[in-house]
């Protein structure tokens, strides 16, 4: 018989466990009737004030809002009232992160990034840009605000779950809150500044030219600029120079440069930069014209690589008014159509990566002044911020400015220098949001003349309309620097920006010969450019491997486009890994594993496909090999090295590198051996066991799998966290197949943000797909109804005429003044 004692502390247990599981149903009961309760409604009648007439919305299948007003204002009134419906939750958090206003509902443990957008002055630079915007931009804020808030005053008892499980109320909405929305991705697409004081301080561990080189190439023989005729991509070309004036990295360095290592790498992770190695916020996108078609009309694909998140970074939408009719994807929080197509032009979006901010080392007298571009001493301004901290003291903050832009010292607690960030955000005289001329041009010129007003963030984009034009334009305002680009902080007064690269010197093309324009965020400039935009393209073979499948192709259907968008082979993959296996065959000594995985590599078929055990080897030999060439010459700075076309500089290393019978066209790639290893076939031998070590390979490599480890993983940002909700409010992991080199470029929480092909042959069958769904809400049928179509790389049209809409219409909501 058991004891007193222990039939007691039993019963605890047992009561305890009883106690715990009835409060975790309670609360999971609990937090499914507060979804059920905000579920918007979407059939029937409410009323509006501020609207002049009756709005119809009506929902298709996958709850996309087709929404059609007798007015321009209407029709802002009812997108902000319709995707608060929706992702009321998101707007606010949106908003906040911008702001710096996430500690206020969430703690102490987001202080560290508020202070961080405090410093960068993202809510400053939000009331700046409102308040300068033309007039009717600004009034469509204002009409898309009044929507918003009719929402909030009418839903105050049902709220989203969120609010109600944080205890708080949102905010009113601003026009001022629909810029900071922008600004976000501003911020995503067009800061590199961190990648500048980490090249500093690698090329100061180096200290040697030639080695920085290879770390930092700018651009590769690799490269398909649009701007130029299609190359043969079978032959080698010679790597792109950069012109003397170009680049100047040689400066006279006053004070040696800061440890920024835990300082950028937290930086990264509060603000969502780069959540994996080679996941840079990019995309990919191309036009093609009727003569390679199936319509014989033009057709234009994109899709957006970036974070990924719950619920989807962007909604779908079709707005509809007297001048206005366009469909895409729209940014939750700021009105009109950020990508997609009217009745005559459709467009696409990929990240340019032009270099639009510089870092200075400023001169402080300790008396609150720095020395200007002459000399001069001038007084600091300051910019006072408070940080409101949930259970907490608020948090003061004294942000210290010079005309170059914020000091970012209190975000960089290991540099001693006074460092101020220059942006083209920060121009006053910059504040032009050109959507609504996008949205509603009929043509090349009234589409380019828009992108003429374009600010920020930097973009490739292309375009492709009914009348058979395609085109490709640069966009956003790029500084021009006669004394050269600068890759690290800038320590004299010879690089101060002139002004702006003028609009049409930026690069651009219109209907070229081949009938095809296609970019994936690699160089989109010839070697021989007047103005050079950046230092820092991205790695070329998203683009190349778009132009291979296109290239010399007729007939194209939208199911082509599909195809190259979930496309998962790589051709560096195949090549490094024929590499790996050539250096195994010649190192003496190499164990049965080894030699396994020497003969899957050499036979792969260069797929990043979740069934591919020599997929699995060769990622991880990649990921192993970084450290044991960086290691020694940097140190604990390894980890500090970063670049946009990283991937390119391992394969320019890896391939020209010591070994029998290899190569050497690099000259000092051999510097790059450590010491230990008899040769280059050596080391890439340990990176292929280094790898299967780390990645805890199985014995039988033929059995690891790469989608058993490399897995997409999207959770709520609140219901995530809970174990009751967790299971039904995210993905969970699943395998997942390509890589950052792939045309499908993907991480663990990073990827096709959306995927769009516009077919002027047949607008109503265009399609366009998000990774989760339209609602915020787990319980909402469309909050994961679009997953199974991204993640198994199908698709489905969105409709646009109005027999189309009407034949897929499953609710209607009429909204009246």
């Amino acid at each position: 018989m058991l004891s007193g004692w222990l039939r007691r502390t039993l019963w605890t247990v047992l009561a305890i466990a009883v106690l715990v599981g009835v409060v975790g149903s309670l609360g999971l009961w609990w937090l499914h009737r507060a979804m059920i309760s905000s579920l918007p409604v979407i059939d029937g009648t409410i009323q509006l004030s501020g609207l002049s007439s009756p709005v119809t919305i009506r929902r298709d299948g996958h709850g996309v809002p087709h929404i059609e007003a007798a007015t321009l204002d209407d029709l802002f009134v009812a997108q902000g009232f319709v995707t608060a419906q929706d992702r009321l939750f998101q707007m606010d958090g949106l908003r906040r992160n911008a702001a710096g206003e996430l500690a206020e509902i969430l703690g102490s443990s987001l202080v560290e990034h508020d202070k961080a957008m405090r410093v960068l002055q993202f809510r400053n630079v939000a009331q700046r840009v409102y308040s300068t915007l033309p007039e009717a931009d600004r009034h469509g804020f204002e009409e898309y605000a009044i929507g918003v808030n009719q929402f909030i005053a009418q839903n105050q008892h049902r709220l989203p779950a969120e609010f109600r499980l944080l205890h708080y109320r949102p905010k009113p909405w601003t026009g001022m809150d629909s810029v900071l929305i922008g600004l976000n991705m501003v911020e995503t697409l067009d800061a590199h500044w961190d990648v500048k004081l980490s090249r500093e301080r690698v090329a100061y561990r180096l200290h040697d030219a030639k080695l920085e080189a290879q770390l930092y190439p700018v651009g590769s023989w690799r490269d398909q600029p649009p701007t130029a005729a299609v190359a043969d991509m079978t032959q080698p070309h010679p790597a792109p120079t950069m012109d003397d004036e170009e680049t100047d990295q040689t400066q006279t360095r006053v004070q040696p440069p800061g440890r920024p290592g835990e300082d950028v790498r937290a930086l990264r992770r509060v603000l969502g930069l780069a959540a994996c190695d080679g996941c840079m916020a990019g995309s990919n996108n191309w036009v093609i014209a009727g003569k390679h078609t199936a319509s014989g009309k033009a057709m234009l694909a994109n899709d957006m690589h970036l974070g990924l998140s719950v619920p989807n970074i962007w909604y779908m939408a079709d707005l509809k008014a007297p001048g206005l009719h366009v469909a895409g994807v729209t940014l939750p929080g700021l009105p009109l159509v950020i990508a997609g197509y009217n009745e005559h032009v459709a467009w696409g979006f990929t990240a340019l990566y032009a270099d639009v901010q510089d870092l200075y080392v400023e001169h402080l007298d300790g008396k609150g002044n720095y020395s200007g571009a002459k000399g001069e001493w001038l007084p600091l301004a300051h910019a006072p911020e408070t940080i409101h901290v949930l259970f907490a003291k608020d948090v003061h903050l004294d942000v210290q400015l010079t005309a170059h832009g914020p000091l970012l010292n209190p975000i960089l607690k290991n540099e001693t220098r006074p460092i101020a960030l220059h942006w083209t955000l920060y121009d006053p005289a910059l504040a032009t949001i050109p959507l609504f001329q996008m949205n509603t041009a009929a043509n090349w010129d009234q589409f380019s003349a828009a992108l003429g007003a374009w600010c920020w963030p930097t973009q490739n984009v292309v375009y492709a309309d009914d009348a058979g034009h395609i085109a490709y334009h640069a966009v956003g305002k790029v500084p021009w620097r006669p004394a050269g680009l600068v890759g690290v902080p800038i320590q004299d007064a010879l690089h101060e920006w002139q002004g702006y690269i003028p609009f049409d010197e930026m690069p651009y093309s219109v209907d070229p010969p081949s009938g095809l324009l296609a970019t994936a965020n690699s160089r989109v400039t010839p070697n021989d450019t007047k103005f050079p935009l950046t230092l820092e393209w991205s790695d070329p073979y998203r683009a190349e491997r778009v132009y291979m499948d296109l290239r010399g192709r007729d007939k194209l259907t939208r199911e082509d486009m599909l195809a190259v968008q979930t496309d998962i082979y790589s051709s560096v993959d195949q090549e490094l890994a024929h590499r790996f296996s050539y250096a195994i065959d010649h190192t003496a000594g190499a164990d049965a594993r080894l030699k396994q995985a020497a003969d899957l590599l050499r036979s792969w078929d260069g797929r990043m496909a979740t069934d591919s055990a020599a997929a699995s080897i060769l990622y991880r030999a990649r990921q192993a090999f970084w450290p044991l060439i960086l290691e020694p010459k940097l140190g604990s700075d390894a980890d500090e090295y970063q670049w946009s076309e990283k991937y390119f500089a391992e394969e320019e290393i890896i391939m020209h590198g010591t070994g029998a019978g290899i190569a050497q066209p690099l000259g000092a790639a051999s510097t790059w051996l450590p010491s230990g290893y008899k040769d280059w076939d050596a080391l890439l031998t340990e990176a292929v066991r280094k790898g299967l070590e780390a990645g805890k390979a199985p014995a039988d490599l033929s059995h690891w799998n790469y989608g058993s480890w490399h897995v997409i993983d999207l959770e709520h940002p609140i219901f995530g966290m809970l174990p009751m909700a967790k299971g039904w409010s995210g993905t969970g992991e699943q395998p997942l197949s390509g890589d950052s080199t792939t045309v499908k470029q993907v991480g663990r929480a990073f990827g096709p943000s959306q995927r769009l092909t516009v077919d002027w042959g047949a607008p109503d069958a265009s399609t366009e797909n998000l990774v989760l769904g339209e609602s915020g809400d787990p319980v909402s049928p469309w909050f994961r109804d679009q997953w199974a179509a991204w993640y198994g790389g199908t698709t489905f049209p969105l409709p646009f005429s109005q027999a189309a809409v009407s034949a897929q219409t499953s609710h209607t909501l009429a909204l009246v003044p």
